[in-house]
């Protein structure tokens, strides 16, 4: 237990990053546990069963205020500064408020807790990664992207540029990321309604996207801004209650709680038989300790440098990040945004870490396993445990109010990915390139809205075809895209006087079609004949038991007949890009994609250079330090 507290304090110390990519493993994962299956001990058949009329009670009133808030807004939301930036009057503590309710998904809060109750210490090191992420974005990007923006990515890149064609890029790889993260919380979202209350995964999508696009059109950036908060506070509020609940089981002494850890005796069963795979316990050893410790799921070193590089710097090239930086009315609110943004991310992530092993402890590794291979459902599960353990009315109610917090997180999220794509779109292709900026305010506003309600659409019917589909190679895209393409030309953007055009232009476009094309031969694809290898091996494995005279159990005949019915399925697929195994290793391109985007832009730059484009380097300068002149736009 001692060398998991220093093992933590050195991982903190020295800012220990690794993969974002939470949905994905959370989310997509319940496919792919058929070993796991076998070996771990047969847990009761239980569920998360949501008391509906509470649940849909919450429900109900989230909904109502939200959009009370809506109406609010919309009253508000008359120009073009109104809808895209809340006319820059957002104070740094609200702002930093809402990118936290932007910033922590409902895959964070229920991914990354099942994640530490299923692997330990390897989950802990993902809440590590999400907290380092933002010292990046207040160091480089916070302060001048707020003073040389104004409400969209393109507005900071064609500053010096040829704005059509950059500007022209920039929405490109703007709408590609937020499809890309967008559809991922969508098939999320779905399938979370579909588990918890039995609707349909169709009905569920078409709500949440209907809600979404009411929020964008109606309420723009105030409405967006607000709805982020009240989830932000709803989350931390249900994040602090069931930590006091599972801190009074050890008398709030931390030491006693991590030494409940080492000594729990599922725990210790879990990392033997199902992350360790020994059939028979080493003598002396201490699997409980051993869950402490890192390397049960993070084993590969490449990939978690890679990882933890599309991390750290794709959290700066997110757009709908970015975009919240021009909501606020001076530089220095927005650096103290980002501060109170890192606060309120560290303790929630603080929080998950105490409920994953919270939930470890007292609902087992086994049990949330059994209920989703994912480990998805352990806070909602340990929600309910706890409280039946003071009345059945409160674990019901805790429940309940946790399915309302996830789904009120969904609807926040994909509001600002919503919001960010269809800035975009109006304000950089329609308003500054079709209508080369010709457009009065009541267009401007109009053609926000129309992007906002085919974006939405397209969105809701992705979402609806990727119901079947991995989609773990979405969020890893989302992430290469932004760390890859949009990252490298932002900075050198704001900092390098020889950057140009061409390298906007180059940059772009390498960087974000090499982390597509690396992602699709990753192993984030699916690969049919590397699962009809492993249902081939455990078909091999029960027949030989079988055949040596074994009487297998009713479990294990399902699994074979199973694996025999994944195995013809499977044997003669392909992936996507019809590989029958992953060409690219790693599951993250960031350590290849990341320094081709910055190379490929210094080159073309240099190839091409601008004189005229250099020169107006110091005016995007004294801007981007002074901030001079942004008041005024944010009036027009």
């Amino acid at each position: 237990m001692k060398k998991f507290l220093v093992i933590m304090i050195v991982a903190l110390t020295l800012g220990v990053t690794i993969n974002v990519i939470l949905p994905s493993i959370s989310l997509a994962g319940a496919e792919n546990s058929i070993a796991a299956a076998i070996t771990a001990q047969a847990p009761t058949v239980h569920k998360v069963e949501a008391n509906k009329t509470i649940t849909i009670t919450l429900f109900v009133i989230i909904v109502l205020i939200t959009l009370g808030i809506v109406i609010w807004a919309a009253k508000r939301t008359k120009t073009t500064a109104d809808f895209y930036a809340a006319r820059g009057a957002i104070t740094g503590l609200q702002n930093g408020w809402a990118i936290s309710g932007d910033y922590m998904s409902a895959a964070s809060f229920l991914g990354i807790a099942g994640l530490i109750s299923l692997y330990g210490y390897d989950g802990f090191m993902y809440s590590v990664g999400w907290l380092v992420a933002y010292v990046t974005v207040l160091l480089i990007v916070a302060e001048p992207c707020r003073n040389a923006g104004k409400f969209t990515m393109g507005d900071i890149l064609s500053f010096r540029s040829n704005p059509k064609p950059v500007r022209a890029a920039a929405a490109i790889s703007t709408v590609c990321v937020s499809v890309f993260y967008l559809t991922a919380q969508m098939v999320g979202a779905g399938k979370l309604m579909e588990l918890l209350l039995g609707i349909p995964f169709k009905l569920a999508i078409s709500g949440v996207g209907a809600l979404m696009i009411i929020y964008v059109v109606f309420g723009g950036m105030i409405a967006t801004t607000w709805v982020q908060i009240i989830k932000a506070c709803l989350l931390m509020t249900g994040a602090i209650v069931l930590c006091i609940l599972v801190l009074a089981k050890c008398g709030f002494n931390p030491v006693q709680f991590f030494t409940d850890v080492a000594t729990n005796t599922q725990i210790k069963t879990w990392v033997q038989i199902n992350l360790l795979h020994e059939a028979i316990p080493k003598a002396g050893f201490d699997y409980g300790q051993r869950f402490l410790e890192p390397g049960l799921l993070l084993k590969d070193v490449w990939d978690q440098i890679s990882l933890g590089m599309a991390l750290v710097l794709g959290t700066a090239g997110m757009p709908h990040i970015l975009m919240r930086f021009f909501t606020v009315p001076t530089a220095q609110a927005a650096r103290k945004s980002v501060i109170w943004a890192m606060f309120i991310i560290g303790t929630f992530y603080i929080l998950t870490t105490l409920l994953g092993f919270g939930a470890a402890i007292n609902v087992s590794p086994q049990l949330i396993s059994h209920v989703d291979p994912g480990g998805n459902m352990a806070n909602l599960l340990l929600a309910q445990m706890l409280g039946n353990q003071i009345a059945p009315l409160v674990g019901d109610f805790l429940l309940a109010f946790l399915c309302a917090v996830a789904f009120a997180t969904i609807l926040a999220v994909v509001s600002g990915l919503v919001l960010a794509a269809s800035a975009a779109i109006s304000h950089d292709i329609w308003v500054n390139i079709i209508r080369d900026g010709h457009a009065d305010q009541h267009e401007q506003v109009k053609a926000a809205r129309i992007a906002a309600i085919v974006f939405g659409a397209v969105a809701v019917i992705i979402g609806i075809a990727s119901e079947r589909q991995n989609v773990a190679h979405l969020v890893a895209l989302a992430f290469a895209v932004a760390s890859s393409g949009n990252l490298p030309v932002v900075i050198l953007s704001l900092f390098w006087r020889k950057f140009n055009t061409a390298g906007i232009i180059a940059g772009l476009i390498i960087g974000t079609a090499l982390s597509i094309l690396l992602v699709l031969v990753s192993p984030n694809m699916m690969y049919p004949k590397t699962i009809a290898a492993g249902a081939q091996k455990i078909v091999v494995a029960l027949e030989k038991k079988q055949a040596g005279g074994a009487v297998l159990t009713d479990a294990e005949k399902a699994n074979l007949a199973k694996s025999k019915i994944q195995y013809e399925q499977n044997k003669d697929g392909t992936s996507l890009m019809g590989l029958d195994k992953p060409w690219f290793p790693l599951k993250n391109p960031g350590i290849v994609s990341i320094p081709i985007g910055f190379l490929s832009a210094v080159i073309f730059a240099l190839l091409f250079r601008s004189k005229k484009e250099e020169d107006a380097f110091d005016e995007l300068y004294v801007k981007q330090n002074t901030g001079i002149g942004v008041a005024d736009v944010l009036k027009h």
